[in-house]
This record gives structure tokens, sequence and C-alpha cells, in this order.
């Protein structure tokens, strides 16, 4: 444990990303503590595939605690693409990190998984039990496959070495800061940008798929919330899902509805039933968060929605896209 009055120093890589932009304005607008020092790094301070850049990095900072969010991300049909380049990429990023975290004396890291890593045939809703039931859908298996093995590495550093390793895995995120890219983003901020697009040039909204797919979404400053209590509170080294409930899970229909609500376009929308849907549904379990959190309270997907088409109308020309 630290040393009493000794400062955490709390290392957040992919600190540039939705999530570590979300951390840093909590953090900022007041849940951060007076003990806590925070860094928040992207890939402009180290190249995290590489073992020495990323060894040189913890030494330079020392951080007591690290919040692991760096990692190789994109969308379905990126990820259809370069399943290997995913996978390579990811697995040296994770064991590096781990591994200079153990060999610095971290005291504990939350790393961040994905819904995604879960098996593709399984029974609904999923818990943190089932990771490894079976594999992961096909259009993304080097990504899934590569934050799968961070929780065989907490458990073996857990074993080994008694470290505090341990994951959450949220349900999709959303927010500001995202990656707004409509060819390589997420389904939510592909959608917000179309519709951006659609309303200023005039054009109908075009939705990929069917639309019927469904999905929890959570809102990237809820999420950041959540983050903080597991590094401060969850003991476990086993992972926690962090997700809204089963009941508040939505279609993609329904999240584009919203979003055509949200920036009041009176275009027409068009399914692209040809372009894949991916996996229909991947309901997770939010059991174990609610029995540790019973009153955590979400902001509701409406006003989560709002809020960040608001964000990207607004900062159109610096956001991601």
């Amino acid at each position: 444990m630290a040393e009493p009055g000794r400062p955490k120093r709390i290392l957040v890589t992919g600190g540039s990303g939705l999530v570590g932009k979300a951390i840093e304005k909590v953090v900022a607008d007041g849940a951060g503590r007076p003990d806590e020092e925070w860094i928040f790094l992207s890939s402009k301070d180290a190249d995290l595939t590489n073992a020495a850049q990323t060894k040189a990095l913890f030494e330079k900072h020392r951080p007591t605690h690290v919040i692991h969010l760096a990692a190789m991300v994109g969308g379905l049909f990126r990820n259809i693409k370069y399943n290997l380049d995913f996978w390579r990429r990811n697995v040296h990023i994770n064991d590096n990190v781990l591994h200079s975290a153990y060999e610095t004396g971290v005291q504990k890291v939350v790393s961040c998984l994905s819904t995604c890593i879960f098996p593709d045939k399984t029974t609904y809703p999923i818990d943190e039990t089932m990771i490894h039931n079976g594999p992961p859908h096909d259009s993304n298996f080097g990504y899934s496959y590569a934050k799968r093995m961070i929780d065989v590495q907490n458990r073996g550093y857990f074993a080994q070495y008694g470290c505090r390793f341990t994951a959450v895995i949220p349900t999709n995120v959303f927010g500001p800061h995202d990656n707004y890219n409509i060819e390589d983003g997420h389904v939510l901020p592909g959608l917000i940008h179309k519709v951006y697009l659609a309303k200023k040039n005039g054009t109908p909204l075009t939705v990929w798929g069917t639309g019927k797919p469904r999905r929890q979404f959570i809102y990237s400053l809820d999420l950041a919330r959540l983050f903080l209590w597991v590094l401060r509170e969850y003991d476990e080294v086993e992972p926690v899902i962090l997700s809204v409930g089963e009941e508040d899970e939505v279609s993609i229909r329904e999240a584009a509805e919203c979003i055509v609500g949200a920036m009041n376009f009176k275009g027409e929308v068009l399914f692209d039933t040809a372009k894949s849907d991916g996996q229909f549904k991947k309901t997770a379990s939010n059991g174990k968060l609610k029995k540790y959190l019973p009153d955590f309270q979400f902001t509701p997907f409406h006003q989560a929605v709002k809020d960040t088409c608001d964000w990207f109308c607004a900062n159109y020309d610096s956001a991601r896209k």
C-alpha cells in the first residue's frame, strides 16, 4: 500500500481518447481527491508496443496506480479487414504495460476490456464468468482474443506475484472526444456524424444494416465515475461489467431515432440492408456492479445522446473524424 501521506500517482494510458478524456473531466470537475496526482498520457508520450519505451515511461513517472485504456481500436469494418494487426498491436501494448507495472511496483492496475470479447454463441445475459466459454464473434476475433488475454495476465500476475491487477468490461461507450469517423468509428458516433452531414447537406440519412441489432450504451462520463470507484474500492482480480441494465438495451434503429431527435433532423431515414449487422445482441448483466453499487444513477440515454450531439456540433472542426 502507499506510504501514509504519500500521494497516489495515477497514470492513465490512452488518456487522450474517449474514456481518458471523460476521466480527466470527472476528476477536474470535483471527483479527484487531494492525495491523488493524475497523469494522462497519449501515444505522443511513448509507443506502448515498444517494451523499452513503455518501461522508460513507467520509470519516469513512477505511478502507484494505473488505468490502462490504450489500445488499437476500430469499428466493425476495419476489424474485419485487419484482425491480425489488432491482435498483434494489442497483445504487445498489454504485455508491455502490465509487465512494466509489475517491474516498477505499481500497486493496482485497472485495464479496460470490451463486451465484444464474450463468446459469440452464448446464453444471455452474459456475465463475468463467461469470458472464456467459447470463441468470440468472427468479425473481430483478433481484438477480442487480445483483450481476453488481459484477464489471463491479471490472473497470472496475481497467482505468481500477488499483484492487484484487474479489469472492467464496459458495454458500448459513447460521449465527447469519441472517434466520429463514419467508415471506422463505432455505431453511435458514426451515426451522429452521418446525421450532422445529412442535415447540413439536405440529404437522406443512411443507417448501415437493418437497425434491428440491440446494444447497451454507457455514457463516457458515467463510465469515468465507475472507473474511479473500481480504482479506489473494487478489490477483486476478476473483472466487473460496467453497464446500464438489460432493460435499457436499445436497437440501432432506436438509437438513430434518438440522434435524429437530438439534432432536429427532418430528412428521410434509410436502412442499407446490404451492410453487415455484426452481432445481433450481446446483452450483459450488470448484476455484479449493482450488488456493489445498488444506487448508482446512470445518465438517461436521451440526455447523454443530446449532450454528445451538442458537443460534436460545437467541436466539429477539431473532433476526431
